[in-house]
């Protein structure tokens, strides 16, 4: 079993930073890709910030070039470094990773969340 903790959520004025941080611990074998989901109130969980397990990154529109995600594979943990916040970005934020228990077996975890909230 893997489990997710997240941390580094809370509230920042616009225009401020915020840095969310979240650890896999558990039967790792390897993890392919990380990344990070939002769901404002009202709506679906749309996907932030993914990488994989060479590095390629993606983001969504609305956060490229504000947001920058990485990861640390010797501490198994993925970050998310988020400048310029918008009251939009006012979100819980869910990290997501896939990760092989074996040399075969994979599958997706999802952390608690943790609240980001922007004000204006």
């Amino acid at each position: 079993q893997v489990q997710l903790v997240e941390s580094g959520g809370g509230l920042v004025q616009a225009g401020g930073s915020l840095r969310l941080s979240c650890k896999a611990s558990g039967i790792i074998f390897r993890i392919a890709s990380m990344g990070w989901y939002r769901q404002a109130p009202g709506k679906q969980r749309e996907l932030v910030a993914s990488i994989t397990s060479v590095y390629t990154t993606n983001y969504a529109d609305s956060v490229k070039g504000r947001f920058t995600i990485s990861r640390d594979n010797a501490m198994n943990t993925v970050f998310l470094q988020m400048n310029s916040l918008k009251p939009e970005d006012t979100a819980v934020y869910y990290c997501n990773t896939n990760i092989f228990s074996s040399g075969t077996d994979r599958a997706d975890y999802w952390g608690q969340g943790t609240q980001v909230t922007v004000s204006s």
